[in-house]
């Protein structure tokens, strides 16, 4: 059965309370269902309630426009593009399964379609063979070089002779697509800590950025994989895929709140080109069906 969205839910709340403390109470519920944490989902509701007493909020309307003002700053964009002349390295994290390695090829081709020439998909993930096949398959059908090594060989040297390969023609960015395997914390941390020192050392300044892929369907445990990424390596930008999804998606709004976490893009469809920039104004109103 096809899960209901926030939207459908809110509306339907509307139709049926009054502005009144039981509707506080069922806007948290919906909230929580919606994917947004309990702690933010609390908050949201409580500065509602406050704002709506104070302002002498009354009507669908007000209340809406309301809620959507407090909605805003809890979600965090950047615009993230490489800078002219500059050495740039992306290292693209996250778990196996939210679409990591294709939404390095799709920013791959999103970039090389903005102008970005020079760019090259680093196979990182060398711990799972089809990763490098996967990278190695969308480099050719994109017409992007692809830098890999044997399976199981370390990670770091890729990203190196990537970086060597891009830069020796100039300025340019390499995309580095990294293993996402949560089951050893430990193992994951020194991994990509090695990664990420080879990354500064061969970025120019101000140009690395680390990247979290998440699924925007998975909520809570979106939430959970991106405080032990923080963790590991500070993160400066995520990426939310099958963002298609309209049921659920409230996660931006936690990572905004709690980890302090920007969304720089977009994945909303299997092809290449479903990829776009990330628009907080957008994502609030198709949260609250606006």
């Amino acid at each position: 059965m096809a899960k209901v969205s926030f939207s459908e839910k809110l509306k339907n709340l509307f139709s049926h309370k009054k502005i009144s403390e039981e509707f506080f109470e069922e806007l948290t519920d919906s909230l929580i269902e919606g994917d947004v944490g309990a702690r933010t989902a609390f908050e949201i509701s409580d500065i509602l309630e406050k704002n709506a007493k104070k302002k002498h909020l009354s009507d669908e309307k007000e209340v809406m426009l309301e809620l959507k003002s407090i909605l805003l700053d809890y979600v965090k964009e950047i615009n993230l593009f490489p800078e002219e002349g500059k050495n740039t390295i992306w290292m693209v994290l996250g778990v196996n399964g939210v679409g990591k390695t294709t939404s390095v090829a799709k920013l791959g081709n999103f970039l090389k379609n903005k102008g970005i020439e020079n760019t090259v998909l680093a196979s990182a993930d060398t711990f799972r063979a089809a990763a490098i096949e996967q990278l190695s398959l969308h480099g050719q059908k994109l017409s992007l070089r692809v830098v890999s090594h044997q399976h199981g060989s370390d990670p770091g040297a890729v990203v190196f002779d990537a970086a060597d390969a891009c830069f020796s023609k100039g300025s340019g960015i390499v995309l580095a697509d990294t293993a996402g395997r949560l089951h050893n914390k430990e193992n994951l941390v020194h991994e990509l800590q090695k990664i990420d020192k080879i990354c500064r050392e061969k970025a120019s300044e101000g140009a690395y950025k680390r990247i979290l892929v998440l699924d925007s369907t998975t909520g809570q445990n979106a939430l959970r994989q991106a405080e032990v990424f923080n963790e590991a390596v500070k993160v400066d930008a995520v990426i939310l895929t099958k963002y298609d999804s309209t049921a659920k998606g409230g996660v931006a709004f936690s990572i905004g709140k709690e980890l302090s976490l920007p969304v720089a893009y977009v994945c909303d469809g299997e092809k290449y080109e479903n990829i776009k920039v990330f628009s907080k104004e957008d994502y609030v109103n198709s949260f609250l069906g606006l």
